[in-house]
């Protein structure tokens, strides 16, 4: 596996800082909610949102839109640095834009937001099992309050309180084009998987993966008896620790037609359509700035945890 190194050496401390939501936290602007239906009920350890951070905004939105057909809006505020993203009309996720952070340093990518039940005691847990708390609680109106974290490794992240409650687990099926799964990739899975239970109080799971000759290591991160994200070793040499998410995509067929049309909207293609040990096929590509993401075929009739987003 090939992967221009660039493209996910992504610096955590001081990025996540300056960039996730900073054109909306602490300016008194409201973010709308997570979930659709909310019923106050707070899913710890559960990845409830995804936000974009992009030097190419307008190139991007075009990306996604011509990729998945996401639809892009920008809050009608002045000097709102945030844009929501739609599929099919439901909130997936957000696009800030990098240039107007105060910072020249490139930090697209995409940041995952994992939910608490309390924020203060979310950041309080993680400072003690040795992460790093870079942004401190802050209201984002009615999306609660959110916190930009990195784990003991410096992989970044963020944690949200919600103010009306998560989107509920056991909801529609993921549609094609819709976040699928999520996963750490650690340099010591062992010190990671530890941080993760002390600091959010995941239970791991260890998944059998990959043939007798070349075993993966991977390991399923669950909450309320719910698998929320996955956790294995970093697959090339170098990379830093980082969150990756996955989009779903329905087949092969889609799958390769979908990768056909990266490079003509801007993008590039980091990995190729590769068959994954739990089955299926996944590739890795980047948008027009350069953040990662990865595209995973999904049987619907599939549980996802189990074989959704393990290589």
């Amino acid at each position: 596996m090939t992967i221009h190194n660039r493209l996910w050496q992504r610096a955590a401390a001081g990025l996540a800082t300056l960039a996730l939501l900073s054109g909306c936290a602490g300016t008194g602007f409201s973010l709308p909610g997570v979930a659709s239906h909310p019923d106050g009920t707070h899913l710890a350890g559960k990845v409830v949102w995804h936000d974009l951070l992009s030097d190419t905004p307008a190139e991007t939105e075009a990306f996604y839109r011509g990729l998945f057909g996401w639809e892009f809006e920008a809050l009608p505020l002045q000097g709102a640095n945030y844009t929501l993203i739609r599929h099919r009309g439901r909130l997936i996720g957000g696009l800030v834009d990098q240039n107007q952070l105060p910072t020249r340093a490139d930090v697209s990518q995409w940041v995952v937001v994992i939910s608490v039940a309390d924020i203060e005691a979310a950041v309080a847990a993680l400072d003690a099992a040795g992460g790093k708390v870079l942004t401190p609680p802050t209201s984002l109106g009615e999306r609660g309050d959110i916190a930009v974290v990195t784990d003991v490794e410096g992989a970044a992240f963020a944690l949200l309180q919600t103010r009306h409650g998560d989107p509920a687990d056991g909801g529609a099926r993921p549609a094609s084009g819709d976040f699928l799964w999520d996963e750490l990739w650690a340099a010591d899975t062992r010190r990671a998987g530890a941080f993760y239970r002390q600091a959010l109080g995941y239970q791991l799971a260890q998944r059998e993966l990959g043939s007798a000759g070349q075993a993966l290591n991977y390991q399923v991160l669950s909450s309320a008896g719910q698998p929320r994200a996955g956790l294995r070793d970093l697959p090339v040499q170098g990379l830093k620790p980082t969150w990756v998410s996955y989009v779903r995509v329905a087949d092969a067929v889609e799958l390769d037609r979908t990768l056909a049309k990266v490079e003509g909207l801007g993008g590039r293609i980091l990995v190729p359509a590769t068959d994954r040990p739990a089955g299926g096929r996944v590739a890795l590509i980047a948008g027009p700035s350069g953040a990662g993401i990865a595209l995973q075929t999904w049987d619907e009739s599939a549980p996802v945890g189990v074989n959704g987003g393990e290589q």
